[in-house]
């Protein structure tokens, strides 16, 4: 390590007195003017791990669904998964330590995770729309060549692009091909493929209406569009061209407000859909013709995929073990209609896509979304290897149909991370395919009316949670409060977790009302607030 060029180096980019950041499950975000030093340090992580793993890393800087001025970076392992959790802390260490300090905690993780520096480093690196990110990736680069790595840089892409290209480098191609033809390719011809089993119905079944957040999805959909076939009209609102990143639209927008984005004209029955910031989540919506608005949100998109893959992998034959992973925060109602109508396993497991993730990974084939819209499946090695064999060589027309089937949907789906592209793909096939309108779709099963609540307190620590984060352990009492509380309303549950970022302790409540689950809501959140130690005034109905 050349210490002098480290120290020179790192002087261009100092550390904010006092600021203390926590590498989180989407990496560090905070005000973009913040971050200088912190993806400067990450250009000097991806490198060591990039040397510990004798593999390419990838490194984002996006801020995802958060306003504009704000910014982040996040780490990419190398088949596109998210950063391992002994690494997470080393980044805090890194993004924490005072300048004098630098050298002596990269010599200190070096031997913790047993890299040797004269290996080589390899760092691909991507970036968002914000006017931010430009200069903040020139910082990460810096970081990179000081360890001596090399990189390429993707400039403008979407998170899910990224983490494509990082898995696709490290599989040696068999993923497909790094480079963004590559991804556009192995798309759209899957999802060709199946629109040619299609017999869709009418006109208006073709429109699709999609927000863009005003982000990179808006740009990266508009390079996608000549690779579509012509009967596929999808039609690009907050192109980023007039408003803000994020401003009063995007699927975060949409969900929390449960209302239509700005900038995008809605008439009744009109399929819709909205991307976040970087692309990496999805939810749809329609206006019915009395003009009340319908969210199908990430439940609904995965029980539409699990009728699908269900209904191919029974016509297969092949003993695949296929469940839905979920959280806390899904829908009773989906949960009830997966495990009873579907009879489909469904496993609850704590929020944060590596949580989510990591369990599906058990499945052949593992569905996960969290209601918010980030989700995808992913096949097995060896689920993978047998429908791709029965795609080619099985004699029988039924079975190798359906395997052929499966097989583009593999392709179509990009199984490194949630992608809101792939995912609009994949649910646009199926509704073709299954001859279903969104109000078909949606009527699969009505949502239990729920709200979600926070509290303010002093200290988040006190809440201590367990299976899956749906009981709290402490404090004393708090459990048996909302226990007694649920008894009170019809189809009722509720829980309470503390939030990952901020002093506040999240409270969810369903009911078979919304008047019952908003009565509960605040019930549990009084509950909180008297047994966890709240803040200032106690919650209003």
């Amino acid at each position: 390590m050349d210490c002098e060029a480290l120290r020179t180096r790192s002087a261009r980019h100092p550390r904010p007195a006092g600021l203390a950041l926590q590498y989180g499950t989407a990496g560090f975000r905070a005000r973009a003017e913040l971050l200088d030093h912190v993806v400067f340090r990450m250009g000097l992580l991806a490198a060591l791990r990039s040397k510990a793993l004798a593999a390419t890393i990838g490194i984002m800087v996006t801020a995802s669904h958060n306003p504009e001025e704000d910014n982040g970076v996040k780490l990419v392992d190398p088949l596109g998964e998210m950063l391992h959790p002994s690494w997470e802390e080393y980044a805090t260490q890194l993004a924490n330590a005072e300048e004098q300090e630098l050298q002596k905690v990269i010599t200190e993780i070096c031997q913790k995770a047993a890299v040797d520096l004269h290996k080589d480093a390899s760092v691909f690196i991507g970036r968002d729309t914000r006017p931010s990110s430009k200069k903040l990736s020139q910082s990460v680069i810096d970081g990179i060549q000081v360890l001596g790595g090399q990189y390429h840089d993707y400039g403008l892409v979407t998170t899910p692009q990224l983490h494509y290209m990082v898995c696709c480098q490290n599989t040696q191609g068999q993923y497909g091909k790094a480079t963004l033809e590559g991804y556009y390719e192995k798309l759209s011809k899957a999802f060709m493929e199946l629109m040619k089993q299609s017999h869709c119905s009418g006109e208006s079944q073709k429109h699709l209406k999609i927000d863009c957040a005003n982000g990179i999805g808006a740009l990266k959909l508009s390079e996608m569009k000549p690779y579509f076939p012509p009967e596929v009209l999808i039609h690009i609102y907050n192109d980023g061209t007039k408003e803000k990143l994020n401003h009063l639209c995007g699927a975060d927008f949409v969900k929390v407000h449960q209302k239509p984005p700005g900038g995008l004209d809605m008439k009744p029955n009109e399929r819709c859909c909205s991307f976040d910031g970087d692309a990496d989540r999805i939810v749809y919506y329609y206006k019915d013709t009395a003009g009340h608005f319908h969210l199908i949100d990430g439940d609904k998109i995965a029980t539409l995929i699990s009728i699908f893959l269900k209904e191919l992998l029974a016509k297969v034959k092949q003993d695949f073990k296929m469940a839905v992973v979920q959280t806390a925060y899904a829908n009773g109602n989906s949960t009830r209609y997966l495990q009873e109508t579907l009879k489909v396993p469904v496993h609850c497991v704590k929020t944060g896509v590596k949580h989510l993730h990591h369990k599906a990974q058990e499945f052949d084939v593992g569905v996960y979304f969290e209601a918010n819209g980030h989700g995808t499946v992913l096949f097995s090695k060896a689920a993978e290897t047998k429908i791709r064999q029965l795609a080619k060589e099985e004699k029988d027309d039924e079975k190798r149909e359906a395997a052929k089937m499966l097989e583009n949907m593999i392709d179509m789906i990009n199984q490194t991370v949630g992608d809101a592209v792939s995912d609009m793909l994949v649910i646009e096939a199926i509704l073709a395919l299954k001859g279903l309108t969104v109000q078909q779709w949606d009527a699969l099963y009505t949502d239990l009316p729920n709200r979600l609540l926070k509290v303010q307190v002093a200290d988040r620590r006190v809440i201590d949670t367990t299976d899956a984060e749906r009981r709290a352990l402490t404090p004393p009492g708090l459990q048996e409060k909302i226990d007694a509380l649920v008894k009170k309303y019809k189809l009722s549950r509720a829980f309470v977790r503390p939030s990952g970022t901020e002093d506040v302790v999240r409270i969810y409540a369903e009911a078979d009302t919304q008047e019952n689950a908003d009565a509960l809501a605040h019930e549990v959140s009084l509950a909180v607030f008297h047994l966890a130690g709240g803040k200032g005034a106690p919650p209003q109905p």
